[in-house]
């Protein structure tokens, strides 16, 4: 078996305990939608016009109105936390170095490959922090996102 098939992380629940750096899954996927860009522009009251004006968006270079990027990243974090992966997560402690490194465009399909980059106990030791990196996907394979998130984690053992 080769090292990158042992990394992958097969379906299941997923304590602290359980993750090791350099293990990865990949989310299932969702298409963004007109009607998802609308509803996160009146959601979050940023009615910028690269999002909300077509012939503005293409006026900037690009093919049509783009999605919000804190849209992609709250979508990618929805089909985190519906992966078959099931990490039993406390709470987000936060993302850092989140990129949006091309458009993601109304009909675009995301989905996002997550690796555990990085772990540690908390100072009491009850609990963990892994950090996840993530890559995020078009259709086309074109990398849309990248970042990392850092997650408070129940120790213990899933199996």
């Amino acid at each position: 078996m080769t090292e990158a098939l042992k990394a992958t992380m097969p379906a299941g629940k997923y304590f602290y305990d359980d993750l090791q750096v350099g293990a990865y899954f990949c989310t299932g996927r969702i298409t963004v939608t007109e009607s998802h860009i609308v509803a996160y522009a009146g959601m979050s009251g940023d009615f910028f016009d690269v999002h909300m004006d077509d012939r503005f968006a293409r006026e900037q270079g690009f093919p049509g109105r783009i999605a919000h990027g804190l849209l992609g990243l709250a979508l990618i974090d929805g089909l985190k936390n519906r992966a078959d992966v099931q990490l039993q997560a406390i709470a987000s402690l936060g993302w850092s170095d989140w990129s949006f490194k091309a458009p993601i465009l109304a009909g675009d399909n995301i989905g996002a490959t997550i690796s555990i980059m990085d772990m540690r106990l908390t100072s009491s030791g009850d609990r963990g922090i892994a950090h996840l990196g993530f890559d995020v996907r078009n259709q086309d394979g074109v990398m849309v996102q990248s970042g990392r998130n850092a997650l408070l984690m129940r120790r213990g053992s899933g199996n």
